[in-house]
């Protein structure tokens, strides 16, 4: 049966979408189930997402495209839907991060999300918010887009050392991941340094934060603790986390030296095919 639920457009970018969705349909004459057949899914697909009631993913959207003819602009849209999905107290950060034109983090436990490979991202989220699993890791992914423009964001990683031995989704998961840092470590605009065991105490030890840097806008500082993130253009503060991230990056290993570290620990923590070497 088809779903007929109003929808308020302006209730949200789901909202939205659901409805420019039907009006699209619509428009083409089309039912949901002849839609879906165009994008090989279930007419109840396309009713959940008309109705708000499932999030569109990227690949969804870019065959709504094609079939309907509509220039991209589902493919533009959901990038605000999924954008609208990451928790409450998280969605002006990853506004500002797709904004900025320098981005620098220091993370002490888990890699940086711009950096996750999707099954190391499912493992995080399963661990914290199984019921939301979908949804947030496609809009974790999401963020990470910001990284194939044009021109990217420069972005600089300083990773502890015990980010690579913290086995995150198992081994085989972990050396994906693993190799993923090598292969953005590639990249022209993105640096990355391990912070080895070996300093021992440093000007970080209270925890991860981000740096960010505009073309026009003040810098922003960033860190988060449980449910709740902080974010900050008081100027002696950024001063202040600057200085300590500089620091960081001088007592790091060099990215040459660091890519070695991460293909040693990949080789022999989690082997060839997943296995730790004996």
């Amino acid at each position: 049966m088809v779903n007929i639920r109003t929808l308020d457009p302006s209730a949200s970018p789901l909202d939205y979408y659901g409805s420019e969705l039907r009006r699209e349909r619509e428009r083409a004459g089309m039912t949901q189930g002849q839609l879906g057949g165009c994008l090989f899914c279930a007419a109840s697909l396309i009713g959940q997402i008309e109705t708000a009631m499932k999030v569109p993913t990227r690949d969804f959207s870019e065959r709504l495209d094609a079939a309907l003819g509509t220039e991209g602009r589902f493919s533009r849209l959901v990038g605000l839907v999924l954008r609208s999905q990451l928790p409450c107290w998280f969605q002006q950060y990853a506004e500002m991060e797709a904004r900025a034109t320098y981005i620098s983090t220091y993370q002490a436990q888990v890699v940086y999300g711009l950096l996750q490979t999707k099954e190391y991202a499912q493992a995080l989220v399963a661990a914290h918010s199984p019921d939301e699993l979908e949804t947030l890791v496609a809009a974790r992914l999401e963020r990470q887009r910001i990284l194939e423009r044009d021109m990217p964001p420069a972005l600089w990683v300083v990773l502890d050392e015990a980010v690579l031995y913290r086995q995150v989704g198992g081994r085989q998961v972990m050396r994906k991941q693993l190799a993923h840092l090598l292969s953005v470590g590639n990249r022209p605009w993105t640096y990355l340094q391990v912070l080895p065991f070996s300093v021992g105490e440093h000007p970080a030890t209270l925890g991860s934060f981000n740096l960010l840097r505009f073309e026009d806008d003040p810098d922003l500082f960033y860190s988060e603790s449980y449910d709740i993130g902080h974010m900050s253009a008081n100027a002696p503060l950024i001063r202040e986390r600057s200085v300590s991230y500089a620091r960081l990056q001088a007592t790091a290993l060099s990215p040459e030296d660091s890519a070695g570290l991460i293909t040693r620990v990949m080789e022999e923590r989690y082997g060839p095919d997943g296995r730790a070497v004996a």
